[in-house]
């Protein structure tokens, strides 16, 4: 059941991301065919009637500004002979066709009488004008529909824009946009076809269904191959994960992409680097704890059994071996204490009560506690605190932490016997507390793990002490956010930091 759960969840995945796929692309083709079939003939009708626009004010231009020069475009003589000013017409017959925009059009020109005045046609078939009547019938027509066009025009103040349908079911529909000079004598009808974007919207209507089963067939492929390939790094993370709840730390997964998977990988691999050291790390806690206690209770129970059977009426050693159960039990009590210190803050149940304070003060006061310590030892310890640092900490916690530097410090002395304090002022307004011993050092590979609990560098093994010092040093600094460290070099001792603010 687990393993089908699994396998329905990487299935999922892979379905969700081919739907996806498979989404977009018949979104695309859907849109596609939404613009060339329901968009494309309006589009393209508006476009053609900004072009016929321009045409007709382009011509509507020219003739006012002859009409301004004085100029007659033409007259009627003896009642019904028209007299048109050719060589204007025709040097606008050459600019319309130098100037372009497009390849068939028809334009009319008419009077005030409705009567045609010029006409260039380089249409096949014009509905306005009928270039190659059948018969009488289609000439009336033609007639009828010019002249309501031009009616039209005048009618609406000379802005007219309307579509001219076929009167056979062999013509096509054409567009035609009217304009009239601003005097008013002439009109001006621009009219082209729309055929060819009616046969397009049908050609691409015919084609599109065989195009979207292809897009889809391929999309379809696409998606299952890069639902694979995508997949592929999560089922691997999902494996190594396996592996790492079965109690398999030491497992890598490759993290050769140069992508937020691959990053993925590579925080995994770190995350199953620290678990693994994390777990070596509870193992070593729980063999020191159980070391220590052991002995403690070892000794308690010899004493106590030899005080029973043995010195219970001799004062002398009875009083001696009591004070080694004493001093065993106090040791006990110890350890439980510092194990039960860092539960604390570590867990972040020890509140912190952060006041402002004067550190190098604080930091002068724990090193006179231990001056007499030193000085039945026959060790010195320097203080340089004569700066005021203020900061705002608990102090009460960083009392403890100063306290378990300056025992590990003096725990770990050198030769020489001495041993450092040094609070700094920093530029940015922190403080900079160091405490420096001369003892044998920390090597390098153990420095990361040095404030770990219960960890020990090798030349610390068999020492005496918790080995939680530091480790709840670590915890009340991280509460705090301040940062810490420790530079080091074997054979010349160790200097532990910290920085307060």
């Amino acid at each position: 059941m687990r393993q089908t759960s699994k396998t329905r969840r990487t299935i999922g995945i892979r379905g969700q991301l081919m739907g996806f796929l498979c989404f977009i692309c018949l979104l695309l083709v859907g849109l596609f065919w939404f613009l060339s079939t329901q968009l494309l003939e309006p589009l393209y009708t508006t476009h053609i009637q900004k072009q016929l626009t321009e045409q007709a004010e382009a011509i509507v231009a020219r003739m006012d500004e002859a009409i301004g020069k004085g100029e007659t475009l033409s007259y009627w003589a003896f009642g019904s002979r028209l007299y048109v000013n050719n060589t204007f017409f025709n040097a606008l017959q050459d600019d319309i066709f130098e100037l372009g925009g497009m390849s068939s059009f028809c334009i009319d020109i008419s009077d005030t009488t409705l009567r045609q005045i010029f006409k260039v046609d380089n249409l096949s078939y014009c509905n306005l004008h009928r270039t190659r009547p059948t018969d009488t019938a289609d000439e009336q027509t033609s007639y009828t529909t010019a002249r309501a066009m031009r009616q039209l025009c005048r009618e609406s103040g000379g802005t007219v824009v309307r579509k001219i349908n076929p009167p056979t079911p062999s013509g096509s529909v054409q567009l035609m946009v009217g304009r009239m000079t601003s005097d008013g004598n002439y009109t001006v009808l621009v009219t082209t076809s729309l055929m060819h974007v009616a046969e397009a919207g049908k050609v691409l209507s015919t084609v599109l269904p065989l195009a979207a089963a292809l897009i889809f067939a391929f999309s379809m492929s696409a998606a299952w191959l890069f639902s694979e390939w995508f997949t592929k790094p999560l089922r691997a993370l999902s494996g190594a994960a396996r592996q790492v709840a079965q109690g398999n730390y030491a497992v890598h997964v490759d993290s050769m992409r140069n992508d937020e998977l691959g990053d993925l990988a590579q925080e995994f691999n770190h995350m199953a680097k620290e678990v693994q050291h994390a777990s070596q790390m509870q193992r070593d806690l729980l063999a020191n704890v159980s070391h220590d206690l052991r002995t403690p209770l070892t000794l308690i129970k010899g004493y106590a059994e030899t005080v029973r059977d043995l010195t219970g009426d001799d004062k002398k050693h009875r009083d001696e071996q009591m004070n080694i159960i004493v001093d065993e039990t106090d040791r006990l009590s110890g350890l439980v204490n510092s194990v039960m210190e860092l539960s604390k803050y570590s867990s972040g149940t020890e509140k912190l009560n952060p006041v402002q304070f004067d550190l190098a003060q604080l930091c002068d006061e724990v090193a006179y506690r231990y001056q007499n310590i030193c000085e039945q030892s026959g060790y010195t310890l320097t203080v340089d605190a004569a700066d005021p640092c203020t900061v705002t900490a608990d102090p009460d916690m960083m009392s403890r932490v100063v306290h378990n530097l300056l025992a590990n410090a003096i725990h770990h002395i050198g030769p020489d016997g001495c041993v450092a304090l040094r609070v700094k002022p920093q530029p940015d307004a922190a403080v900079r507390v160091e405490i420096e011993d001369h003892g044998a050092g920390i090597a390098r590979e153990d420095l990361p793990y040095i404030f770990d609990k219960y960890y020990r560098s090798r030349a610390d093994a068999g020492k005496v002490g918790t080995g939680l010092g530091l480790s709840i040093t670590k915890a009340i600094l991280i509460n705090h956010g301040f940062p810490f460290g420790v530079d080091s070099e074997p054979g010349k001792g160790s200097i532990f930091w910290f920085v307060a603010h």
